[in-house]
């Protein structure tokens, strides 16, 4: 009887408390405070689940999934791109896309990486991100200002971009969806900005993606009962979702990439072979 409870987590059945794997400063997706869209919706499903919330704190861009998920020092990561092949994903339960965002004084109507205007604006974009290999392929580079997604409290916020942008440094920025929204309704104030989604792709540069949970392979009973959750509490969630401004599209009804495909992955969980000992920050 003493052993039961360890060999049920073992065999991977319901888990008390819900460890999920959180970022502990990355806007709008989660921080310590709990003021992150992927907070609100741990909190949704460990409330329909009927057990605690707890967090292992680790950046998600330094190897989260091998020094964390799988050694079990967490049970679930709130949201990683459909068909991450690290991981076990549930069913996606929203998508999302890169967005445009510029000024409304400046009377733009931009929806395409194809507007010929591109080629004579000063574009804020991130490194390495699909828009910027997309706008590369177009030989728009000279105006182009790089921004690196990977910051702590020394480097460059997350809302630089955007605050490039209130300022005139950049005239626009392709963002990530959730960021662009985010960012660009909290700090509207005085300079009111347009976030048009950019939809579509093209082969091999996929501008929209579906999210899911992830879980360590083989928890299938994990995986099930998230799902459940997930389908239950799936009008919350949205709300959530639209409260921080994300742009949402419909759910697609197949995966998103296959399943050896990195690229997605390098959006917000890239990993670094790091040596270090792991601490919960």
């Amino acid at each position: 009887m003493i052993l039961f409870p360890f060999a049920w987590q073992a065999w991977g059945g319901h888990v008390n408390p819900l460890r999920v794997c959180g970022d502990p400063n990355n806007l709008p997706f989660s921080n310590k405070q709990s003021e992150g869209f992927e907070n609100k919706i741990a909190e949704v499903i460990a409330k329909e689940l009927k057990i605690e919330l707890t967090y292992f704190w680790w950046p998600h861009q330094q190897g989260l999934v091998r020094r964390a998920l799988r050694p079990g020092l967490c049970d679930v990561m709130i949201s990683i791109p459909q068909g991450w092949d690290r991981v076990l994903w549930t069913k996606p339960y929203y998508r999302s896309a890169y967005a445009f965002v510029y000024r409304k004084d400046r009377g733009f109507h931009i929806s395409s990486l194809d507007d010929p205007i591109l080629k004579r604006l000063k574009i804020g974009v991130y490194i390495n991100s699909p828009p910027m290999e997309a706008l590369a392929n177009r030989d728009i580079r000279t105006n182009v200002v790089g921004y690196s997604l990977f910051y702590d409290s020394g480097n460059e916020r997350s809302d630089k971009i955007i605050q490039d942008l209130i300022a005139g440094e950049i005239d626009v920025v392709v963002d990530w969806g959730p960021m662009a929204g985010y960012f660009a309704k909290r700090l509207n104030g005085s300079t009111p900005l347009e976030v048009v989604v950019l939809q579509g792709g093209e082969p091999g540069i996929p501008f929209t993606f579906e999210f899911s949970m992830g879980v360590k392979e083989g928890n299938t009973a994990l995986k099930a009962e998230l799902e459940q959750a997930i389908s239950k509490r799936h009008a919350e969630i949205r709300k959530i979702l639209e409260e921080y401004g994300v742009p949402l599209l419909p759910l697609l009804a197949r995966e998103q990439f296959p399943k050896v495909e990195e690229k997605p992955g390098e959006i917000f969980y890239r990993s670094f072979d790091r040596e270090d000992p792991l601490p919960s920050y």
